[in-house]
């Protein structure tokens, strides 16, 4: 009875480990978790007369890369969320509402964070990840909520920042499975919680001085700690 039972615990472990090994997911290299369909019976549906709107500014910028993906943010809103969208030309705004074939009141907010990613700077391919995995965010901080640099020290700190090539942004985004843009003096993050906080301490130490071979050890570090799921 004993081993029987023993046997019975081992094999609940195993299907538990298993299913603990399938709850994290990449897409583009950012780390999420996995979007199940388990919980469609639990989706907020919408009452008829119900209209969820949300509206995204769109900086000057970032109109033409706009204008040049329109269908690649289109698609995934209109044909796969159930979703009604436009970019208003009078305010300059995307403005997203949910339609009467839309089923899960939730996919309107996913859709604007989704756009707004890609107003601060995030490729299509990139922000898509927000619709594609659960548990994913957008952290966004400016240099002088670290330190107050001016002038030349705050150029050596962005270069810092993004190395030569692009090679340290590169190397970070790699070891903590994010992406990060550089924004002039802002920097926005997207990923997990648990990578943006790994991401963000690197990235700060950058700011504060540390040099990148530094800070590519402490990050290698926190990867080992952490069993390689970085």
């Amino acid at each position: 009875m004993t081993a029987s039972t023993d046997v019975e615990q081992k094999k609940v472990l195993k299907r538990t480990h298993k299913s603990e090994e399938m709850d994290v997911e990449e897409v583009n290299g950012i780390q999420g978790q996995v979007k199940s369909d388990s919980g469609n019976s639990k989706k907020q549906r919408l009452n008829t007369d119900a209209v969820e709107f949300r509206k995204v500014p769109v900086p000057r910028h970032r109109y033409s890369p706009l204008k040049e993906n329109w269908m690649k943010i289109y698609s995934p809103i209109v044909e796969h969320m159930k979703l009604q969208i436009r970019f208003n030309l009078r305010t300059r705004n995307v403005e997203i509402r949910s339609g009467p074939e839309t089923e899960d009141i939730g996919h309107v907010q996913k859709a604007a964070e989704f756009v707004k990613a890609f107003t601060y700077g995030f490729d299509v391919e990139d922000a898509l990840a927000l619709l594609r995995l659960e548990n994913l965010f957008v952290e966004t901080f400016e240099i002088k909520d670290v330190k107050t640099l001016k002038g030349d020290h705050m150029s050596r700190a962005v270069g810092r920042l993004a190395g030569k090539g692009g090679r340290t942004k590169f190397t970070v985004e790699n070891v903590t499975k994010t992406r990060i843009v550089l924004a002039d003096t802002k920097i926005h993050i997207l990923g997990s919680y648990q990578n943006i906080q790994v991401a963000m301490r690197a990235i700060c130490d950058l700011i504060l001085g540390s040099p990148p071979s530094k800070v590519y050890g402490q990050l290698r570090n926190v990867a080992n700690r952490m069993g390689g799921r970085l």
